[in-house]
């Protein structure tokens, strides 16, 4: 069943078009990958849905009630300026609810009828919007997405880019809309909170249409793929790995059609030049009529091929460096780190060793200290205690999440030569191959977006060919065919890599080991799916070990576990896990009335029946919150 149709769509911004004739259909459970290089038009496609943006051209149609839920990457224009993190709707409706029951206690016999049916309609409005479990489902979105203690925040306005992202996609996620719309929705994400995050779409009621760029991310939930290349779309079905599978395959058929329209244009051109030669005017005339017609097939289907726009195309070239590869050039031993604010240690005793031909990543929950650790072997920050030691003469290229340029005024050519002695060919040349071609070469480096910012710096890092990579986050800001791009450079570049990422497909393609973080300590492994194995265990095993740290307390309390009666507390187990039983019940039969009482009102109801809906609500809030306490309390006592 179609939720959502997107009918030839096309945008243009200035005599630039961003979108030529657009259409596909959002569908029941769909779960659609939107990709495409950065600057294609995607997130000006979501804005466009959500009603933001006018098109050009076309139509978006809504089927039915659909409503369509929107998170965009740019947190500046999220709505974080109440105190609360309830909607702003269902605050209003809070409101006029509490106005309204004044009214009604206030109102006269005459009066009140009309009231009630006010009321009713403002009560059926609130509980469609979920208001009665709101604030339990918001906890366990925050709580998954790992955020704790937000909804006792006063302003919001004061979290970090990262919170105020979370907190955005949690009151999303609860609201519940019929067509979820996110914009690089794992930008900010650690693993625990992205492996939440895919669970719960991958199993969600509605439809899911995402932009992001995380492979894994793609391959977990997406049951379809649309590309957006060159203002248009091609649609795939499965996720990122059958994607990329049939995008070879139609790539391939593609190529093989062109070289044959190419074989067949050279030829009958030889023909056409043939019969001018003869005289034969009338046989040249209508060659030449069919070669126009081979010219005309042949520039559409070279059209279709995938475009060229800011991709980067480059492979380092190995550069014969002294001494043996499996030299020892970097070691940390014993490395801790505790900031004076703070109660315990952000990591102790941290270490490893690197060869001159290794690559090592730090992966880790956020605020583990990874970039911590990363500054600290590049000399920008200290440790507590322990030991680094460099390989004499070492010659290191760094970059970091944001990376500086002395003269944002140089136009990217003028930047790339300061340093190098590249001729003039040999600069353009490689910045083509990072994807700045043409005119582009001569753009100043403060008009960049922050992905080609992170291009042209590595245009120069590698250009420098160090002995040692240091990479905090490469991958950010860079689409998904830059990222393919780089990893295949980096896995060419013969030096050796410490890197900080999140991002699990360049990981596994470039890492030969992991240090992986967990609870202030870290370990080295030979893989990542190795390191995220033993993190859940320990996880698992920290939960199971907190109920019983807490009843060995409990026991060393004079006044209470010398006291409890262990039968006695498991008959109020007992007790509490049957009242919970009857409250799903009473739940389940009021809510049932409620839809009976709802039809009442259309066809005419007294006074009697709007007293009991409104009494009936008031009585499942009190159920719901009844139940929601029991629960917790008998996980607790579990």
């Amino acid at each position: 069943m179609p939720l959502i149709t997107v009918d030839n769509i096309s945008m243009n911004f200035g005599t630039r078009q961003i979108l030529d004739g657009v259409s596909f259909r959002v569908e029941e459970g769909d779960r659609i990958a939107f990709v495409g290089d950065n600057g294609a038009g995607k997130s000006t496609l979501f804005k466009i849905i959500s009603g933001k943006y006018e098109p050009s051209s076309g139509n978006i149609i809504f089927h039915g009630n659909t409503m369509a839920g929107f998170l965009s990457q740019n947190m500046d224009e999220q709505d974080l300026t109440s105190s609360s993190l309830k909607p702003r709707k269902m605050q209003e409706l809070e409101a006029d609810i509490v106005a309204m029951e004044s009214e009604i206690a206030n109102a006269d016999d005459p009066d009140r009828n009309d009231l009630m049916a006010s009321y009713a309609d403002l009560i059926a409005e609130y509980e469609a919007m979920g208001g009665y479990d709101y604030e339990h489902r918001l906890h366990d979105a925050l709580g998954g997405l790992g955020l704790t203690g937000i909804n006792d925040r006063t302003d919001l306005m004061t979290l970090s880019g990262g919170e105020k992202m979370r907190v955005c996609l949690a009151r999303l996620i609860v609201e519940h809309p019929d067509v979820i719309l996110l914009d690089e929705p794992t930008n900010h994400l650690d693993f625990e909170a992205i492996e939440w995050l895919e669970g719960f779409l991958k199993s969600y009621g509605g439809a899911v249409f995402v932009i992001t760029h995380d492979r894994h991310f793609i391959d977990s939930v997406a049951n379809r793929v649309i590309e957006l290349d060159n203002g248009r779309i091609t649609m795939y079905k499965g996720n990122y790995s059958a994607y990329k599978e049939q995008k070879a395959e139609r790539l391939k058929t593609l190529e093989s059609e062109i070289a044959n329209l190419e074989a067949q244009y050279e030829h009958q051109l030889e023909v056409k030049q043939t019969m001018l030669s003869h005289r034969n005017i009338s046989g040249y005339h209508q060659r030449e009529k069919m070669v126009d017609k081979l010219e005309a097939i042949l520039e559409a289907k070279r059209e279709k091929r995938p475009s060229e726009f800011a991709k980067m195309n480059f492979k380092a070239v190995p550069v014969e460096r002294t001494g043996k590869s499996d030299r020892l050039i970097l070691k940390c031993e014993n490395v801790s780190k505790q900031f004076d604010d703070s109660d315990a240690p952000l990591f102790e005793d941290v270490s490893f060793e690197l060869n001159a031909d290794n690559k090592i990543f730090f992966c880790g929950p956020n605020g583990c200290g990874k970039t911590t650790l990363l500054h600290m072997l590049t000399g920008d920050a200290v440790g507590n205690s322990g030991t680094i030691y460099l390989s004499s003469g070492l010659k290191c290229g760094v970059m970091g999440q944001f990376v500086p340029f002395e003269d944002e005024s140089r136009t990217l050519y003028d930047e790339l030569i300061a340093d190098t002695d590249l001729t003039v060919t040999d600069a353009r040349s490689l910045l083509a191959r990072f994807g700045f071609r043409g005119e582009a070469v001569f753009k100043t480096i403060d008009m960049l977006s922050g992905g080609e910012r992170s291009r042209l710096y590595l245009c120069k890092l590698l250009e420098e060919n160090p002995d040692l990579l240091i990479l905090d986050e490469p991958t950010n800001h860079l689409d998904i065919n830059s990222r393919e791009i780089l990893e295949d450079a980096l896995s060419y570049y013969d030096g050796a890599i410490v890197c900080v990422s999140h991002d699990r497909f360049f990981i596994d393609k470039c890492a030969d080991r992991i240090l992986g973080f967990k609870n202030g300590h870290a370990a080295v492994y030979d893989k990542y799916d190795y390191y995220l194995s033993d993190y859940k265990k320990k996880e698992a095993a920290v939960q199971t070990a907190k109920p019983a740290e807490e009843k060995e307390k409990t026991e060393k309390t004079p006044h209470s576990s010398a006291n409890v009666n262990p039968a006695k507390a498991r008959k109020e187990l007992a007790r509490k896990r049957d009242r919970l039983r009857e409250l799903e019940k009473l739940i389940g039969t009021l809510e049932d009335r409620q839809s009976e009482l709802q039809d009442c009102f259309i066809k005419g109801a007294g006074e009697e029946e709007y007293n009991e809906y409104g009494n009936n609500a008031q009585l499942l809030k009190d159920y719901y919150d009844e139940f929601f306490e029991l629960g917790e309390e008998i996980e607790e006592q579990q």
